[in-house]
């Protein structure tokens, strides 16, 4: 049976849609599940980290070769195989019962996740050419895209609500399938047989210097920063980021063209970027901790709270576009950072009184939601439209990456603050009762949402903190210093954003 053009067009959009609501609830879905996961896998603090860390390196990992490796060996196919892999890893990240195996198959999730990503705007493009179906196109893949990463906290919590942890994990299985029989039945193949030469040295050495500098803030507590462990992976990762340097200068392909960097514009909106990737999402991986072990909420409690957080992102969008072209990228860019982190500093405090709530916390997390909003369309806009036309998919790529990567540090330098914030609360308050080695524990399972095995692990606590108001002052303290962390960065970026684009050299390379 032969089937229509317009048919194959639903086909197709309905696959790359599916496939993006997919990435999305994998980012924001997960997040209100790790206190569950610290619980049930026994895992810790640093075990959190990595099931997220593993799934952004991976991502960022995957992303500029496999744009090249699509243009090359065909898109729907390399689409196919993407979605395959995504598929089995979320089978094994749904049956994992150890949190070194859910790590494991979170990476591999992050690679197929990351391919997907790339091949859904490759397709897209190839399949919608006609400039109105294209931009109808594109606006229904953002808005599905959008509400996986809106709503998927919410989402999230009503699965293991309803089922069990395991099928946030398991539903993308169904979806997956059928995805796939989408993809066959409205997806034709595409290539480019101009396509560039695969970049290995660059993808390596840049993937290398990432997870280098995540392992080193991530475990240098554990090891000691001047430990030679710490010191060795800091060098190793120092070495690779030279030599990424190097081999992108000198490359005939490279994956990163550094002259972009030349435009104002672009380098404007990079910082829009990473200021984006600094606060807001990295700290989403945080947040249900708090509104689970610091406020008390159940998880579907919690990921109603989140909401706030997360909703605006998917309703400011149009409204940025309209401020874009009014008051141009320059402004709105900078603005919505400000914003986020004005937020932040807003949710520091309405998170340390005694009665705070999710209605003290409402204010700062819609502003931080309201900024992301409004910085995001606009970054992306401007970074692809500030280039050439030929050069639009490598300045997305240089995007998605910076995103990916500051993402992938964040989520290791918030858990840092957070765990030693709560330490050094606790070593002003328990100063002689525990020493240094048993404090450190004490902040990392307070810092993990870890309460109910306090008492067992820690007996001498029960008479000192009868109430538990030291534990939960330690962990709003460590909290504290990491939505101040979170508000000032990003005012400091927003800031250099600002003064990037306030030069007029803004001509296209």
């Amino acid at each position: 049976m032969t089937i229509s053009h317009s048919s194959k067009n639903i086909y197709a959009l309905a696959a790359i849609c599916l496939s993006a609501l997919m990435f999305g609830l994998e980012i924001s879905s997960v997040p209100v599940i790790l206190p569950t996961l610290e619980k049930v896998l026994h895992g810790n603090l640093k075990d959190m980290q990595w099931i997220m860390n593993a799934y952004t390196i991976a991502c960022a990992t995957v992303l500029m070769a496999v744009g090249t490796l699509a243009d090359r060996y065909g898109r729907r196919r390399i689409f196919i195989i993407s979605l395959v892999l995504f598929g089995i890893t979320s089978l094994i990240c749904g049956l994992a019962q150890n949190t070194s195996v859910l790590i494991i198959s979170r990476f591999l999730q992050g690679v197929g996740a990351g391919a997907m990503q790339i091949c859904q705007i490759a397709i897209l493009s190839h399949r919608f050419q006609e400039e109105r179906e294209r931009s109808k196109a594109f606006a229904v893949w953002g808005i599905v895209f959008g509400i996986g990463l809106g709503f998927g906290p919410i989402i999230g919590g009503m699965i293991v609500a309803v089922l069990n942890w395991h099928w946030v994990f398991l539903i993308h299985v169904p979806l997956t399938i059928l995805t796939l029989i989408l993809v066959f039945g409205g997806v034709d193949e595409s290539s480019d047989p101009h396509a560039e030469k695969l970049d290995i040295i660059g993808i390596v050495t840049l993937s290398l210097t990432v997870f280098g500098l995540a392992y080193f803030i991530t475990q240098g507590t554990e090891h000691g920063f001047t430990s030679v462990v710490s010191i060795g992976v800091l060098v190793a990762a120092s070495t690779s980021f030279i030599i990424f340097l190097f081999a992108e200068t000198l490359s005939a392909h490279p994956m990163f063209d550094f002259s972009v960097f030349k435009i104002r514009n672009f380098s404007g909106a990079l910082l829009g970027s990473i200021g984006m990737n600094f606060s807001f999402w990295p700290f989403m991986i945080y947040l249900p901790i708090y509104f689970q072990s610091g406020l008390g909420y159940g998880i579907v409690a919690a990921g109603l709270s989140l909401l706030a957080y997360a909703l605006p992102t998917l309703v400011i969008p149009p409204l940025a576009e309209r401020l874009s072209l009014r008051y141009q990228p320059r402004i709105v860019i900078p603005l919505g950072l400000f914003i986020i982190g004005t937020g932040f500093i807003l949710m520091k405090y309405g998170s340390g009184g005694d009665n705070a709530n999710w209605l003290t916390m409402l204010p700062g997390s819609l502003l931080a939601g309201i900024g992301l909003g409004l910085t995001n369309t606009p970054v992306t806009n401007t970074t692809t439209g500030s280039v050439s036309i030929t050069r639009a998919g490598m300045a997305s790529g240089i995007d998605m990456s910076a995103r990916l990567i500051s993402l992938a540090i964040n989520i290791a330098v918030m858990g840092f603050i957070l765990q030693n914030g709560i330490l050094s609360y606790l070593k002003g308050a328990l100063h002689g009762i525990f020493d240094t080695t048993k404090l450190r524990t004490l902040a990392e399972k307070i810092a993990a949402g870890n309460f109910t095995s306090l008492k067992q692990s820690f007996p001498e606590l029960s008479s000192l903190d009868t109430s538990g108001a030291l534990v939960h002052k330690a962990l709003v303290h460590g909290f504290g210093l990491v939505m101040l962390y979170g508000g000032i960065g990003v005012w400091v970026l927003a800031a250099i954003s600002f003064m990037i684009f306030r030069s007029k050299k803004t001509g296209k390379v």
